[in-house]
């Protein structure tokens, strides 16, 4: 075959470092069209972008370039010198978290995902970050440390 074809749909989310309420409603919209813009750039086009103030979720279609662990190395490296810069001294101490959660998305559950990511807002007065994570652990049967999950 001489043409590499893919379609790799994936939801990811990581969170602050220490799950500090950092990204509040002002400043996502903009980061979200930062990480939007720079995700073109890698030739992997976000699907859907949102979150709350303390961790995100992005549906990206990865693409065949560019491994997921360096697609959100350089989401977290390059959006959290953005904000430092575009925001100043008040977000000196913002970090994200060191890891990641990410999982494989079907197309046939491509709408279900997107009202999710949509109605984070809404899904999180029921549910905390931490309780929101277990359940997609749960759901994809990924084997966990409690003690390192959130570190």
């Amino acid at each position: 075959m001489p043409q590499s074809l893919t379609k790799n749909y994936v939801h990811i989310i990581f969170s602050t470092k220490n799950r500090m309420p950092f990204m509040q409603p002002g400043i996502q919209k903009r980061l979200y069209d930062y990480i939007k813009g720079m995700s073109v750039k890698f030739e992997c086009p976000i699907l859907r972008i949102n979150g709350t103030e303390d961790h995100i979720h992005i549906l990206v279609d990865l693409s065949r370039k560019m491994p997921l662990m360096t697609y959100v190395q350089k989401v977290k490296a390059n959006s959290s010198g953005w904000i430092k810069e575009e925001f100043g001294r008040a977000y000196d101490n913002f970090y994200w978290q060191k890891g990641y959660g990410a999982f494989s998305v079907d197309s046939r559950h491509m709408s279900d995902l997107i009202d999710y990511i949509d109605k984070q807002d809404e899904h999180h007065l029921k549910y905390d970050f931490q309780t929101e994570y277990r359940m997609i652990l749960e759901e994809f049967e990924v084997e966990y440390d409690e003690e390192y999950v959130w570190d």
